[in-house]
């Protein structure tokens, strides 16, 4: 490989490196974000460590644990789905065995009330 080639493959990296770390981010926000607020949390951190709670959170966990792993297996044909497919895979996968394991179902949420 010539130096003319190396140069030009570090160059598309580099475009492709600053193209899709955005849009990760911005994914990432936008997914979590909308499902924290839709099941009444109040940060997406808070949602994320939280075990579920209802049968529709338990529901969205298991189809969400599913599209990170299909993303995760398309990522054997094009190898950056695979940053896509592995946050939803981890945390689906996490909160469908704490409700597996009944984690969460006596917990209630400890408010303050001013």
């Amino acid at each position: 490989m010539s130096s003319e080639e190396e140069i030009f493959v570090f160059i598309l990296f580099m475009l492709f490196t600053i193209i899709i770390i955005p849009v990760l981010v911005i994914a990432y926000r936008s997914y979590y974000g909308n499902r924290a607020y839709r099941f009444g949390y109040d940060s997406r951190a808070e949602y994320l460590k939280s075990s579920p709670k209802s049968d529709d959170e338990k529901r969205d966990a298991v189809d969400q644990a599913c599209k990170g792993l299909v993303t995760c297996l398309l990522a054997l044909m094009f190898p950056p789905l695979l940053l896509v497919g592995l946050f939803p895979l981890f945390y689906g996968t996490r909160k469908t065995i704490y409700a597996c394991m009944g984690l969460g179902v006596d917990e209630e949420p400890e408010r303050i009330d001013s």
